[in-house]
């Protein structure tokens, strides 16, 4: 039977309540937020990228964020780890729980939920990374920061055109070096031949993107 959960998480003002079906099958809209790809079926066990540390790492070298942060696609806890290492309060969410402490479960694009008190950061699924700036930015209020690590290539075709025309990101940081994504959060081999960087916006913003570079 669908699990039933109502809470609210005082942190950040996050308020859930839903009826759904998490066992991460068909019923789902997707299974892992941390997959490069998302179908109707089931997914393998295995398809699932975390982010290196050093990427959130490199972003605090350059911005501040609020004391409240949303993970809204936690996974094992990569990128809040960091956070919560440099003092931030973190609200972990993800659709599936990979076993990081205190993460609720939670489908970002498709659950309701109030407004959060704070700033929200996360490694998208790059198949719904438009999505997720856009669901993101309705989240906070203005004035606060969305931080969104994506593929440099997330620049290119004209539906995201659109997206930076209506909402430009306030700041994109380019990864000079290779930043890798591991296959079920597994760094031993991890490599990667792919640029990748911070899409940094500002709710209400609406000048024209600086770009920097990181490591």
């Amino acid at each position: 039977m669908p699990l039933r959960f109502v809470y609210k998480d005082l942190r950040g003002g996050i308020y859930i309540s839903k009826n759904k079906d998490w066992v991460g099958n068909t019923h789902s809209v997707f299974v892992t937020h941390g997959a490069s790809n998302h179908s109707d079926t089931q997914r393998a066990e295995n398809d699932y990228y975390a982010t290196d540390p050093k990427a959130m790492e490199l972003l605090l070298e350059k911005e501040d964020f609020a004391k409240n942060i949303w993970e809204p696609a936690v996974g094992a806890g990569h990128l809040a780890q960091v956070l919560s290492n440099h003092g931030y309060s973190v609200t972990c969410s993800d659709i599936v729980d990979r076993g990081y402490p205190n993460t609720y479960i939670f489908d970002f694009l498709n659950q309701d939920c109030g407004l959060f008190n704070g700033d929200i950061i996360t490694n998208p699924p790059y198949k719904f990374a438009a999505q997720f700036v856009e669901r993101a930015l309705q989240l906070v209020d203005t004035g606060r920061k969305v931080a969104m690590f994506l593929k440099l290539q997330f620049l290119e075709g004209k539906s995201r055109r659109k997206l930076f025309d209506s909402t430009p990101p306030k700041t994109i940081y380019v990864a000079s070096g290779r930043l890798n994504c591991a296959p079920n959060g597994d760094f031993t081999n991890a490599g990667s031949a792919l640029a990748y960087a911070w899409f940094v916006w500002e709710k209400g913003f609406t000048g024209k993107p600086t770009v920097e570079w990181i490591n």
